[in-house]
């Protein structure tokens, strides 16, 4: 009985993991889309500059400013290019993050961006919500959590059980012996030996 009641907490752990998937996967979304929108918010002016006098070429505009014999020029072009670099992981997080659930969620486990998978579970919120996504995702991990430790506790029992069998065969009982007899010596065999 003990044994079904623990298959259910197990299960339940597992679907309330599950469950949180989804809105991880969401919060971290919003997260790549708020430092997006920030980056190019701070960019905005070098385009321009980019725009206007290199028909939109950044790298042209960072070196320009690399070439410039003024030192601030010079510092100035690392900042637009680590902010261009920036944009474009940014772009191409939001790419991925724009696919099907289960390709978010795979690129969230496989691919992240570490910096914001970092802020997102810092700064997570566990939630329950009941979106298709969240139950399906709930219940898979239920399942699989539930069948893993399950699957794990037969073969270790079973490990056990083969274990205790061979000690137990191997153990076998000794032979009964017929009680030794020592040999009875009568007087006159003893006479005649040391006669």
């Amino acid at each position: 009985m003990l044994r079904h009641y623990l298959r259910l907490v197990i299960f339940t752990v597992g679907l309330l993991l599950g469950v949180q998937a989804p809105g991880f996967v969401d919060q971290y979304a919003k997260r790549v889309s708020a430092h997006y929108i920030e980056v190019k918010r701070n960019f905005a002016g070098f385009q321009q500059a980019a725009d206007q006098y290199f028909n939109g070429d950044v790298q042209a505009l960072v070196a320009h400013h690399l070439a410039s014999p003024d030192p601030v020029f010079k510092g100035e072009a690392k900042t637009i290019g680590a902010l261009f670099a920036r944009i474009k992981t940014l772009a191409a997080e939001l790419e991925a993050m724009s696919g099907s659930s289960i390709s978010r969620l795979i690129h969230v486990v496989v691919n992240p961006n570490r910096e914001i998978l970092k802020e997102t579970s810092d700064a997570y919120s566990y939630t329950v919500p009941l979106s298709p996504d969240a139950i399906a995702y709930g219940i898979t991990v239920g399942l699989v959590v539930a069948l893993a430790i399950e699957l794990a506790l037969a073969g270790l029992l079973s490990l056990i059980w083969r274990r205790s069998w061979r000690a137990l065969s191997i153990r076998k009982p000794p032979a009964p012996r017929a009680p030794r007899r020592e040999p009875v010596i009568s007087a006159e065999s003893h006479r005649d030996r040391h006669g």
